[in-house]
């Protein structure tokens, strides 16, 4: 990658929304495709194949959060309760997750992350750290320096 020098497309050209002279509408459009590849090739680097990435994501939740309740884990993944109860139950009958009773709460469930279901969320980030890191090493200090320059812009970003 070092020595490669990136080429911007025409506004608007191929990739559709960017107006004629907006140099911001331009940049998002690169952004845009290129966080959205970015984000595809990390999420193919999983250690369980047949995890799929909402399945993931709640396993993702529960290592980093504990126990929650179905209700708690569809708020926190933006989906219906009925959809979460699926997605449980395809976890829990694959042995990543189990469901046990809520301690202050006897109408509820608190869902649990296994020690099978941290190995998996600990195996595919270690995957794909490795695989971005190993792109990582192919550019040069000032081009690693402007990506992280750029994560920074990007969490700013996406913090508003």
């Amino acid at each position: 990658m070092t020595g490669a020098t990136p080429t911007p497309f025409p506004a608007g050209a191929a990739h559709g929304d960017a107006a004629p002279d907006d140099p911001t509408g331009d940049l998002a459009v690169e952004l845009r495709i290129a966080l959205l590849r970015t984000a595809r090739r990390l999420r193919s680097q999983k250690s369980v194949d047949d995890l799929t990435d909402a399945q993931f994501s709640v396993l993702a939740h529960l290592h980093v959060h504990g126990p929650r309740t179905p209700g708690e884990l569809a708020e926190a993944e933006h989906v219906r309760p009925p959809s979460m109860t699926r997605t449980v139950a395809a976890l829990e009958g694959a042995g990543w997750v189990q469901r046990t009773g809520h301690p202050d709460d006897g109408r509820q469930v608190l869902v649990l992350l296994t020690a099978a279901g941290a190995a998996a969320v600990e195996e595919t980030r270690a995957r794909r750290s490795a695989w971005l890191r190993e792109r990582l090493a192919r550019l040069d200090d000032d081009e690693r320096a402007t990506l992280a320059a750029a994560a920074r812009l990007l969490r700013a970003v996406v913090q508003e």
